[in-house]
């Protein structure tokens, strides 16, 4: 069984792998048809390029119209990369005609969708549900949370209010990714191996900081069905194997010393093939921009909940000196800690 059938048929339910029941129908969905742009966080490099490039008169048209107009800057308050960053962006988002908020609740009155931007993933749960509240469309950036059981939690809280989200990487859309995911090079695939850097952040599950960009993009072509991790971890480097349920191998390398980047190769019945190179943020923000239109999410929440299973198992197996973890057993345990508070 490979990519495609997977996402068709949602095989893994049977595995107990996936959270069912958290996918929007088209019955469901309630768009706005406003285009202005609401930011919350100004503590990440992503919030400045974000609204560079949709702000930008000659490309406008690229992304239906929408147009970054106010941010709520605050973010981490304790990871000091994040909060020195604050100051100076949002000077810049000023510099670029952005009005500056003091309150999520002000943002949410003078736009119509959201760009949820915080560095800090802890932070996202608490922010997301004021935006479910107001009914508002929202793209939360990686990582989608601090924790398994809040990421969850998210997606959970989006279906109880009827209000559609999704998150990812931009590493999904590398340059060769469709013609791989689509099989239109290498047919089926029957493995991959990527890598991106992965620096550590005390806060967070390893991988959940920055090797979520190349944990996404094996499962960009890999697709949902991992059964079980394992991870080699050093000082420098990371190394995680997931098998998935029809036997294929996918791994990531996590890179912390010296050159760096993201790539990786994908193993298919007729050939190899590289996922490619880095594309920049406009590929993802035209399929942004194309969900706040539409209201439908293009990464299911079952794939999203999949991946940081995969992270946070794969955490597991470094407590456990680098021994085989199953998803699920992660997976159970992160929803017997979710607690409804909104």
């Amino acid at each position: 069984m490979y990519r495609r059938t997977f996402l068709k048929t949602g095989a893994l339910a049977g595995a107990g792998i996936l959270t069912t029941g958290l996918s929007f129908g088209q019955q469901d969905i309630k768009v706005n048809v406003g285009r202005r742009v609401g930011m919350i966080g100004l503590d990440t490099s992503h919030s400045i390029e974000f609204t560079k490039i949709l702000n930008r008169e000659d490309t406008s048209n690229d992304f239906g119209g929408y147009r970054v107009v106010a941010a709520y800057p605050h973010g981490s308050k304790d990871i000091e990369s994040s909060m020195t960053r604050i100051p100076g962006y949002t000077d810049q988002m000023r510099e670029m005609g952005i009005q500056i908020v003091d309150s999520i609740d002000e943002l949410l009155k003078i736009t119509d969708v959201i760009l949820l931007e915080t560095n800090d993933g802890r932070l996202h749960l608490e922010q997301a549900i004021r935006v479910f509240k107001a009914k508002k469309i929202m793209f939360i950036d990686k990582p989608v949370a601090g924790s398994l059981t809040d990421a969850i939690s998210i997606f959970q809280a989006a279906k109880d209010f009827q209000v559609p989200v999704f998150s990812t990487s931009s590493m999904r859309y590398m340059t060769n990714m469709d013609e791989i995911v689509n099989r239109k090079s290498i047919g089926n695939i029957l493995g991959a191996s990527t890598y991106s850097p992965c620096t550590l952040e005390k806060t967070h599950p390893d991988f959940y900081w920055y090797g979520v960009h190349g944990v996404e993009a094996l499962f960009t072509v890999m697709g949902t069905g991992c059964q079980r991790v394992s991870r080699i971890h050093t000082q420098d480097t990371d190394f995680a194997v997931g098998v998935w349920v029809d036997d294929r191998i996918g791994t990531f390398r996590g890179l912390r010393k010296g050159r760096t980047g993201f790539g990786g190769e994908v193993y298919g019945e007729t050939g190899i093939k590289s996922i490619g190179v880095d594309a920049g943020y406009a590929p993802l923000l035209k399929v942004v921009t194309k969900y706040f239109q539409t209201g439908i999410p293009p990464v299911s929440p079952e794939e999203t909940i999949e991946i940081f299973t995969f992270m946070e198992a794969a955490d597991e197996s470094k407590r456990r000196n680098g021994a085989s973890v199953i998803l699920e057993e992660v997976r159970q345990k992160a929803l017997s800690q979710v607690r409804k508070s909104w």
